[in-house]
């Protein structure tokens, strides 16, 4: 049996957004985050809207994270689910710096300049592996898929009078080019030791197995999951097993280890 997961809305008057339809209704304050999460779940799903650039960060792997906060680490994946003409999110560096350009750029704001910027266009997926310099810049709607932890050393914050985290961001981050682009198709789009993320189309009747437990997250349509009724911008888990889908719309599979 599936269930449906709660949402909680973040407010983030810097950068979020009134505009969240057709995912959720529309807000007079800007919400940048909408959160699916349960206690002790390994997985965290959430909607992202932004109108202006989030902070420059980065996310410890599990031993670091362990080591020095009693925390997992935190890898994710960032599906673009709806993109303004020349949006953009930034992933790894333009080529290899060392740890002191990395601290001095992060305090100067050239880091901003430093790292690889890639076009985000609808459908496409990004995987940002714990250890990878990233940011996301405004314009754009996303679902991020991670692993159950908001642990964020930020390293440049465009003069926003928030706390930076230069001794932890500069221990973990990889100091060089990656390619973080999965371009827009179906099927699996990422699979990593924290979860395996498919993209599929439904259009009258589909079928899924897993011997892993299931989330399904629901970006376009309406669609029936078993006897149930789901929309886009709603997010069911389920145990292993077949699972019976019908209906119109674009969902994301997301399959775990643990329950």
């Amino acid at each position: 049996m599936f269930r449906r997961l709660k949402a909680r809305a973040v407010a983030k008057p810097e950068w979020g957004s009134t505009h969240l339809e057709p995912w959720f209704p529309n807000s007079p304050e800007k919400i940048g985050e909408m959160w699916f999460e349960e206690p002790a779940d390994p997985l965290l799903i959430k909607f992202l809207f932004t109108t202006g650039k989030l902070s420059v960060q980065v996310h410890p792997n599990d031993a670091y994270a362990h080591e020095h906060h009693n925390s997992r680490g935190k890898t994710e994946m960032w599906h673009i689910l709806a993109a303004e003409p020349g949006a953009q999110i930034a992933a790894g560096f333009r080529e290899p710096i060392s740890e002191d350009r990395l601290r001095a750029s992060a305090l100067s704001g050239e880091i901003e300049h430093l790292l690889a910027w890639h076009d985000a266009h609808p459908g496409d997926t990004f995987f940002i592996p714990a250890g990878t310099v990233h940011a996301i810049g405004p314009g754009l709607s996303l679902c991020e898929i991670m692993e159950n932890c908001d642990l964020t050393y930020r390293l440049y914050d465009y003069g926003r009078p928030r706390e930076l985290h230069l001794d932890h961001g500069v221990r973990v981050s990889q100091r060089g080019p990656c390619q973080p682009l999965q371009p827009a198709r179906e099927g699996v789009l990422v699979d990593c030791p924290y979860f395996t993320t498919e993209k599929h189309r439904v259009s009258g009747a589909l079928r899924l197995q897993s011997d892993r437990v299931q989330t399904l997250v629901i970006l376009e349509g309406e669609l029936q999951v078993g006897a149930q009724h789901a929309h886009a911008g709603e997010v069911l888990r389920g145990p292993a097993g077949v699972v019976d889908l019908a209906g119109s719309g674009t969902l994301l599979r997301v399959l775990t280890s643990d329950s």
